[in-house]
């Protein structure tokens, strides 16, 4: 994979020229900043920026303006790339607080792996319905020890309506659910996303997480994408290494609350 040309195709087609990711969402781009406006349990935030040191402080301004009027709370999606190089710095001054630091990865579909292997009594559930959409808002709580009610909104107006623009799925240990993740599939792009991959702490090192990376890798392949991709944490990068993914940039949230 030629890391420059993924990047520069990765910048241009999944944040300059995103498209919303929800059906009540817009993007737009303000002079040098495209962002998504959307309702409260919509995702708002910064998703590119072409900046420098004389524009970047009027830029964060205007954002905070715009966000704060409309009462949301909002995230400056900050990559490794970006400029000017001490942006992290002026968005802190600012008033936002970065969260974690996540890796961006990629790889490029016909190179992994379609074969789903499950640990004995397991079986994946897709998500088509009320009852799974709840299945996979749960397990998403008991592996990253928060409640988020906004998420389910989302997604429960996501599959409603705009369904072939995302694949969710859970992993079932009889009828408990243990493992969940979703797949979001902008239309006209090169690239799936990759979300959640959430598994229970007891059923970790089983090898359900790469199942489901295989199970979301095959239905890529065959809606004609060429690249996953996935903001991967530290716990799941050296397992999506070994699967054949390398890491692009690195991503910070900066969060505003007004």
């Amino acid at each position: 994979m030629d890391h420059d040309a993924v990047l520069t195709l990765f910048d241009r087609r999944m944040r300059q020229d995103s498209p919303p990711d929800g059906p009540g969402a817009r993007v737009e781009r303000v002079g040098d900043v495209v962002r998504q406006t959307g309702a409260e349990h919509d995702w708002n935030g910064v998703l590119w920026s072409g900046l420098d040191e004389d524009t970047a402080d009027a830029a964060i301004r205007a954002q905070v303006e715009h966000f704060t009027s409309l009462g949301r709370e909002f995230e400056w999606k900050l990559y490794a790339h970006d400029r000017p190089g001490d942006l992290a710095g002026r968005l802190r001054a600012a008033g936002f607080t970065p969260e974690p630091t996540e890796t961006v990865m990629v790889a490029e579909t016909g190179d992994l792996s379609t074969e789903i292997e499950l640990h004995e009594g397991v079986r994946l559930r897709p998500v088509t319905d009320a009852a799974g959409m709840d299945l996979l808002a749960d397990v998403h709580e008991q592996a990253f020890g928060r409640a988020d009610a906004s998420f389910r909104q989302r997604l429960r107006a996501r599959l409603a309506e705009a369904p072939d623009t995302v694949s969710a799925v859970v992993a079932m240990a009889g009828e408990v659910p243990v493992s969940a993740a979703r797949m979001e599939l902008p239309p006209g792009r090169q690239f799936a996303g990759l979300w959640g991959g959430g598994t229970v702490e007891a059923w970790r090192g089983k090898g359900i997480y790469r199942a489901l990376i295989a199970y979301r890798a095959g239905i890529a392949a065959a809606r004609g994408y060429r690249y996953l991709q996935v903001d991967a944490q530290d716990r799941s990068r050296p397992i999506l290494q070994r699967l054949g993914f390398a890491a692009l940039s690195t991503t910070t949230p900066y969060v505003y609350r007004p």
